[in-house]
């Protein structure tokens, strides 16, 4: 019994067919040295190709000049490098590049002196600057400890001035009589009470 199945169908049963094994195409092995000779190559004997002695001549004869010509070559190049070498190390290259040494080291020294002076001069500047604000703090602080000084004897004179004012009121021995006196005559009661605004609130009688 058939069916008939899909095109659609045969390319689902196709995708859910589980894979088969990879195949490897063989390759041929050398042989080792235990095979035995090739049926095909029993009894044949190895026969040199023959030799024409005139092409050997020639080959001869260009093997040696192509021998003379390599040779010439790398003799050519080895005198060239030792040339090289020797100039390099002693010879012209040699003065060359010890000229180009000093003259830079000589444009070194001339950058390194130009930068000395540079550094110098701003050393200089700012060193100038900094005893500038050096001054300018000292004459700021003498400005200072003079207006205190002054003020302090200000102050002071003041202060003396206060006491020579004070001193009129003074009790002596030649105004004694003439205070008790006034005392007398004008009475004063220190007895009294006051609030936190300073007004005398309470004061007693005097007898």
């Amino acid at each position: 019994m058939f069916q008939v199945i899909s095109g659609r169908s045969v390319q689902v049963a196709r995708l859910l067919k589980p894979r088969s094994a990879v195949l490897v195409e063989a390759v041929r092995g050398r042989k080792s040295r235990t095979d035995p000779v090739a049926k095909s190559k029993q009894g044949r004997i190895k026969v040199p190709p023959p030799v024409d002695p005139v092409e050997m001549v020639v080959l001869k004869e260009r093997y040696t000049e192509y021998q003379l010509i390599m040779r010439a070559l790398r003799l050519e190049f080895k005198e060239e490098m030792l040339r090289k070498r020797y100039d390099e190390e002693i010879g012209s290259m040699a003065k060359q590049r010890a000229k180009q040494e000093a003259e830079e080291h000589h444009a070194l020294m001339t950058w390194n002196k130009q930068e000395n002076l540079r550094m110098l001069k701003v050393r200089m500047i700012r060193i100038q600057k900094e005893n500038e604000e050096a001054e300018h703090k000292k004459l700021e602080a003498a400005i200072e400890r003079e207006r205190e000084q002054q003020e302090f004897i200000r102050e002071k004179e003041r202060e003396i001035m206060q006491l020579q004012e004070d001193a009129k009121n003074f009790i002596t021995l030649e105004n004694l009589d003439q205070r008790i006196e006034e005392a007398l005559d004008n009475p004063k009661n220190y007895n009294f009470a006051i609030d936190k605004e300073g007004r005398v609130v309470k004061q007693t009688v005097l007898q």
